[in-house]
């Protein structure tokens, strides 16, 4: 919880706040304290959720980009083959240069 300090650390560290503060003003310094570090973890949680939102928003987005790109190319790709299929379909009109000359 406090990184690399080991019990004799946080003891010598409680006892130069006691010569600090005073044993009356400690009590009111921890939960001061304790009170900062808390609104320090919801913001900074707040802020872990919000970039986790907006990461997963532009997935999305990159998603929906990547669906319509797909079914632009399919739906011209369609238009194509029906386009080509109607060619196919229409009979050679007259008088077009396709009909043969017997001589």
């Amino acid at each position: 919880m406090f990184g690399s300090l080991g019990f004799p650390e946080l003891l010598f560290i409680f006892v130069i706040a006691l010569l600090l503060f005073g044993p009356k003003q400690l009590p009111h310094i921890g939960r001061s304290l304790g009170r900062a570090l808390g609104e320090f973890r919801r913001a900074s949680n707040d802020f872990k959720r919000t970039i986790e939102e907006e990461v997963a928003a532009d997935e999305i987005r990159n998603v929906e980009r990547d669906l319509k790109k797909s079914a632009d190319e399919i739906s011209e790709s369609v238009k194509e083959q029906s386009a080509t299929a109607a060619d196919e379909k229409e009979p050679p009109k007259a008088g077009s240069g396709q009909e043969r000359e017997d001589g």
